[in-house]
């Protein structure tokens, strides 16, 4: 059986592990076992990352919303509600929107959901 050279495969491989521990502190960024745990632990939180921005931008419209509407006499979840009943199609995330930068909008939908 012929002798297999794996040096091209093998530096290949390193560098890319090393390209994306680029930046780490101390032996994380240059020695493979070290980088190999830190880029895959990296890929964890990153992941788990994604899901909490979720979770903290929806919570972030929530607020947005329910101060906005207290001023006009109501609770979130009763606007909710009524917007549910009245099958009005705005999502949280534009309704945040509208109650930051169009204001008059946003009230203009709050009395129509209260007739």
């Amino acid at each position: 059986m012929p002798r297999v050279k794996r040096g091209v495969i093998h530096v290949k491989k390193r560098k890319k592990l090393l390209q994306k521990t680029k930046g780490y502190k101390w032996g994380r960024k240059n020695r493979i076992k070290l980088a190999k745990v830190a880029a895959l632990k990296a890929g964890v939180h990153s992941y788990r990352g994604r899901k909490q921005k979720k979770r903290d931008n929806r919570a972030l419209w929530q607020i947005k919303i329910g101060a906005f509407v207290r001023e006009h006499g109501l609770s979130y979840s009763r606007f909710i509600d009524l917007l549910k009943k009245a099958n009005v199609g705005l999502d949280r995330k534009i309704l945040a929107d509208l109650a930051v930068n169009n204001k008059r909008m946003l009230a203009n939908i709050i009395e129509e959901v209260k007739k």
